[in-house]
């Protein structure tokens, strides 16, 4: 891989990154996908909708809002708790289950994954997941392309957070840089999607303080916040492309987690082939092992969030980055 990352400074004989990564190559992902197509063509089989995640998904929904309604009178403590080692759990599974919606890949039909996705987006409390699909497949197609790829921090978020404190606000808030970051820098206008995305999500909160009060609400946002920030299940946005090692630009994680997270930690396979399903990703690593089992891999997210809050070489500037390139990445 060409890349350009060497700009540093010195501070305290630590090496301090003041730019990007830069690659003068395509995105690794399309060619493997080549590659291993052609030694394992039976990974096609693989292809298409997870048969089980409307069941998945609907479970999940109900059991969180029935939580959010029976914690209607309880104290802001134990909303608190509950919030930070239950719900967060169930509204971040259902992030990562809109993350799989948006490859359609509970239905055939796009517009039943919509529907679906919509319905998932209930208990996080804000309506995201319309939008969300627009960015995320950019961040597929052109991945790492300066300008397109919103999955990058900004130079702002690079240049002011440079120390242990700043990093340590930054992943507390990452879910609201992740969020608003994209609607700044590339804004897209909203579609009748959008609209019925926001319309019913807020008809669902609307009735959740009409008929159980303000801290049912609290409790599904709080859930949503802090299970996207200093939490286990929030280090994938970490691992997944921050760069620890100059020559890779994705990482993926091989732990327990990935049985409530829709097996986003097989984030390498899953970019080599976004059309199979996370139930079934670790089928592509048992079929064609020598492609993963050289790349660089996590065990533990909530490690990763320390390596990056600790390492002082390491922040949002430890990312990948191109232009783009005339051939677009047909990922998608």
């Amino acid at each position: 891989m060409g890349f350009e990352g060497e700009k540093r400074e010195e501070e305290e004989g630590v090496r301090m990154a003041n730019d990007f990564f830069w690659s003068y190559t395509d995105e690794p992902h399309a060619s493997r996908r080549r590659q291993i197509l052609s030694q394992y063509p039976q990974i096609k089989y693989l292809f298409g909708p997870d048969p089980f995640a409307f069941l998945k998904i609907s479970g999940v929904v109900l059991l969180q809002l029935w939580t959010a309604t029976f914690l209607h009178d309880a104290t802001w403590l134990k909303i608190l708790i509950v919030a930070y080692f239950f719900g967060s759990f169930l509204n971040h599974n259902l992030f990562l289950a809109i993350h799989e919606l948006s490859h359609n890949l509970a239905f055939s039909t796009p517009t039943y994954n919509r529907w679906l996705g919509i319905f998932a987006n209930l208990p996080i409390g804000v309506p995201m997941s319309v939008t969300f699909q627009k960015y995320h497949l950019e961040h597929h197609r052109f991945q790492g392309v300066d300008g397109i790829d919103m999955d990058i921090p900004s130079q702002t978020e690079a240049h002011v957070v440079k120390n242990v404190l700043a990093k340590s606000i930054w992943v507390i808030l990452q879910l609201f840089f992740y969020a608003f970051r994209p609607l700044f820098l590339k804004p897209k206008p909203p579609g009748v999607w959008e609209f019925i995305n926001f319309t019913i999500q807020l008809s669902l909160d609307g009735a959740m303080v009409y008929f159980w009060g303000w801290k049912s609400l609290a409790y599904l946002i709080l859930s949503t916040f802090v299970g996207g920030g200093m939490h286990p299940m929030a280090g994938h946005f970490i691992s997944e492309h921050y760069v620890f090692k100059p020559e890779q630009e994705t990482y993926s994680y091989y732990g327990p987690l990935n049985l409530m997270t829709w097996s986003v930690g097989y984030h390498n396979e899953h970019h080599d082939f976004p059309r199979i399903p996370g139930s079934k990703l670790y089928k592509v690593k048992e079929i064609a092992p020598e492609y993963y089992e050289n790349l660089d891999a996590y065990k533990s997210w909530s490690q990763v969030i320390y390596m990056y809050i600790m390492d002082r070489t390491v922040g949002p500037f430890s990312r990948m980055k191109r232009k783009l390139s005339t051939k677009a990445n047909k990922s998608e």
